[in-house]
């Protein structure tokens, strides 16, 4: 009763602070309509009402937003809230998308298996299926790019999966090759004979030389994860002129597919599973921290990147010219601790990382490695590029929902990093058991419950000194969204 009644408060205090100080109109509706056409838009599950749009827009209240009750609630019961930011930016540059995607066969797909796959069993009734899908997309310098991924990433990833239709469902193993590619045409027939020693076509079904690899359905899917991310971004590359697409954007997938859940990260939001009180990691951060070693070795192979204003060698601090000579430490590409060089001219210049933790930059520039877009990134004053350094290819983590016996409690938490920079996973996982055992675990709106006491209790409360946490810390002035997915309960799967 408590928790609900901190909630409602903090709804109140937020809607007074929206009211006191209106933001001007902001353009875009609910739907979020195009990335060219809307300067400000927020997630079209959330539904929001011009006045709605209004609040979610006011850095002074920072109202939370979340699925009202009476609309279109959330596949599983999902919950999901979210807050602007403290003033940052203009406008809250997360961005959200939660769909249940149908994965049709492609067209013409007898004749493209090896005939063991080609049989007449996997056409009854093996149109495609389904799978369900969440991401959280944390926009920088601007929202454009997370606008467009929120609106296309599933797209990406239905498309890649569209080959795939009948070797998931099938438990033989995947062919190593597939006959001809119906998105490039009807192949054309072979012109080439066959001679007295041929015999037979060649079936992949017979490992030849014993050299193939065997591959898992589950690979596959991941492939399919990764390559869409890597369309995602081309298509934002082709289209960033004519659509407007200004920066960046972090994005964190969840893609529940047969029995298993895929989670896709590149950058720095964060995803973790409590399950029975556990916490299991499933995802990590990429900055610079923590992906230093390929920047460092790709500046080593292509040091044009450089623009000769960098060196990719590590030292503690910056060097002054009159150390020139002397020994210090560094690292470099190949390296996890320390060691003493003779400083030379070359290593005056600035590194290619700099800062710790959070403050860690790329070219004194960009604080993640990986993510979408920031085509057009460059380090200020000067003509060089930042993007070769940054990936666009997430990590994928598999956690297979079958092996387990799951209760209503067990939850997977998606975050950008404006909760995690505030609120560690033990934290988290305290909330989530908080909220969840003041709730009927048959009750729909639990879950919502979680997301928005996590946005809460990390945005803090507006203070004379700023928006401090229960402990008088500062509290998250960063965009924060989060979804909680359950992982067990009735209904949950229907």
């Amino acid at each position: 009763m408590l928790l609900r009644v901190r909630a409602a408060v903090a709804q109140l205090v937020a809607g007074l602070g929206a009211g006191a100080q209106p933001p001007a109109e902001p353009r875009g509706g609910g739907d979020g309509g195009s990335p060219a056409g809307a300067s400000f838009c927020r997630p079209a599950f959330l539904q929001l009402t011009p006045e709605e749009l209004r609040r979610a827009d006011d850095h002074a209240g920072r109202a939370v937003q979340s699925p009202r009750d009476g609309r279109r609630r959330l596949p599983w019961s999902t919950g999901y809230a979210e807050v602007i930011n403290a003033g940052k930016s203009q406008h809250n540059e997360d961005q959200a998308c939660c769909e249940v995607v149908f994965v049709e066969r492609r067209p013409s797909l007898r004749g493209r298996l090896p005939s063991r796959e080609s049989s007449g069993e996997l056409d009854r009734g093996r149109k495609g299926f389904y799978f369900h899908y969440w991401a959280l997309f944390d926009g920088h310098a601007g929202s454009g790019a997370a606008v467009m991924a929120s609106k296309r990433l599933h797209l990406h990833i239905c498309e890649q999966l569209r080959d795939l239709v009948d070797i998931l469902q099938d438990p033989s193993p995947p062919p190593i090759c597939l006959l001809h590619d119906t998105r490039a045409g009807p192949a054309e027939p072979s012109r080439v004979p066959l001679t007295e020693d041929d015999g037979e076509v060649p079936n992949d079904a017979v490992p030849r030389f014993h050299l193939e690899k065997a591959v898992s359905h589950e690979s596959l899917v991941i492939g399919a994860i990764e390559n869409a991310f890597k369309h995602m971004d081309d298509q934002i590359e082709r289209e960033r002129s004519s659509q407007r697409l200004s920066g960046g954007c972090c994005a964190l997938a969840a893609v529940y597919l047969m029995g298993k859940f895929y989670v896709a990260n590149a950058g720095d939001s964060r995803a973790i599973i409590i399950r029975n009180g556990e916490i299991i990691p499933m995802s990590r951060e990429f900055t610079p921290e923590t992906e230093r070693q390929r920047l460092q070795f790709l500046a080593f192979l292509r040091p044009e990147l450089l623009g000769k204003e960098f060196t990719h060698l590590e030292f503690p601090r910056r060097i002054q010219p009159k150390e020139l000579g002397r020994k210090m430490l560094y690292r470099d590409q190949n390296m996890n601790g320390w060691a003493y060089k003779k400083i030379e001219e070359d290593d005056l210049k600035f590194p290619l990382i700099y800062g710790e933790g959070k403050k860690a930059r790329v070219m004194a520039t960009i604080g993640v490695t990986r993510g979408l877009g920031d085509h057009d990134l460059k380090v200020f004053s000067s003509n060089i590029h930042i993007k070769p350094f940054l990936s666009c290819f997430p990590e994928v983590r598999v956690y297979d929902l079958t092996q387990y016996e799951h209760c209503p409690d067990d939850v997977l938490v998606l975050g950008t990093d404006g909760l995690w920079d505030v609120t560690n996973d033990k934290e988290v996982a305290g909330v989530v058991m908080e909220v969840l055992t003041s709730y009927e675990p048959n009750d729909p709106c639990r879950y919502t419950m979680v997301a928005q006491e996590l946005v809460v209790r990390s945005r803090g409360v507006l203070k004379e000194r700023g928006w401090r946490l229960a402990n008088d810390k500062l509290g998250s002035g960063d965009d924060i969204s989060v979804f909680v997915i359950p992982l067990g309960g009735p209904g949950n799967y229907t």
